[in-house]
């Protein structure tokens, strides 16, 4: 079965179905890669293509699509403050949402599709959210109280940031169909959401409406990349016309089996949790088995709850590759 054909299956929770993709959604921690590269790794496989090929992966590749452009002020440090009130985002706003940008994106677009053409590549790409990308510009802090202090910068922001994205999905879709697509949104931490279904119905609910049905007529499932104990917010989402979740972080509590039984039309990307890949073939067998039921179940792709951690060495990854390719073969299988 083709690659593209396979995600086109699987996404579609089809029972003619040969396997489930054998892939990672995220690339690799740094240290990760340090480490594997000192234990063998090729110095030659630097990015995650490159390592994607090396363990014989399948052919995925994700477009970001950015929103701030070259010159635009950054944050003086991880979660502090770019603007702080509307005459700040005003004065930014020559860096955001650009023609430069566009042009950008379709320079990228055509330059990869001809790198890969005829490699049988399936695509996907991520949109900055509208928790999300407020946040970037207000900061952590900021961001969490301007629900309150300040509801007209965040409708702007979010008006703004949604009226862009119609712009880049025509750029997008001239060139390529992405099969699956994201809302970068980070929008749930280990306890569950970080706002109230009252502030995401407000600021949040109206862009996912505007947007979600013009990215399915395309042909694009419509998902959301958050982490953290998501179960929560998931009919949140699908009020939105959200179709899937990623990463399903187990460390958060996050059960995929449980999400299946409740929802069982929500496809799923994710859920194996990282912190047992250290731990032997024996650790990783068994929570293979935890997500056997989902696997067979369809609509899940088996993957790394996030990024594969440094204290994975290659031959644990081996044998995760290993296990993942055997239970790829589990799905539609009673």
């Amino acid at each position: 079965m083709k690659n593209t054909e396979r995600f086109d299956k699987l996404l579609a929770f089809s029972k003619d179905l040969d396997r489930t993709p054998v892939m990672e959604w995220a690339g690799w921690w740094d240290k990760t890669i340090d480490n594997w590269h000192a234990q063998g790794l090729p110095k030659s496989a630097k990015s995650n293509e490159d390592i994607k090929d090396f363990f014989g992966q399948d052919k995925l590749r994700q477009f970001w699509l950015p929103v701030r452009g070259r010159g635009c002020p950054q944050a003086k440090s991880h979660g502090a403050p770019v603007i702080l009130n509307e005459k700040d985002y005003k004065n930014i706003k020559k860096f955001l949402y650009t023609d430069k940008l566009l042009k950008e994106i379709e320079k990228d677009i055509k330059s990869v599709v001809k790198e890969y053409a005829g490699q049988d590549y399936a695509y996907w790409m991520s949109l900055e959210g509208f928790f999300w990308f407020p946040r970037t510009l207000l900061g952590i802090e900021n961001h969490l109280f301007a629900f309150y202090d300040y509801p007209e910068l965040m409708q702007t922001i979010n008006r703004d940031l949604c009226e862009y994205h119609k712009k880049c999905i025509d750029v997008v879709y001239a060139l390529i169909t992405p099969k699956f697509m994201t809302f970068a949104e980070d929008m749930s931490y280990n306890g569950g959401p970080m706002l109230s279904r009252v502030q995401y119905n407000e600021f949040m609910l109206p862009y996912y409406k505007e947007l979600s049905p013009v990215l399915k007529a395309k042909g694009t499932i419509v998902m959301i990349d958050t982490d953290g104990n998501v179960e929560p917010l998931i009919p949140w989402f699908l009020d939105g016309g959200i179709q899937g979740i990623l990463p399903l972080e187990r460390m958060a509590g996050v059960d995929v089996n449980r999400i299946r039984k409740t929802y069982p039309d929500l496809i799923m990307i994710g859920g194996y949790d990282k912190t047992v890949m250290h731990k032997g073939e024996e650790a990783m067998r068994a929570e293979f088995e935890r997500l056997l039921p989902v696997i067979k179940s369809g609509g899940y792709i088996p993957g790394v709850d996030h990024q594969t951690p440094p204290d994975v060495t290659m031959e644990d990854y081996y044998i995760f590759m290993k296990l993942l390719r055997e239970y790829s073969l589990r799905v539609n299988k009673i």
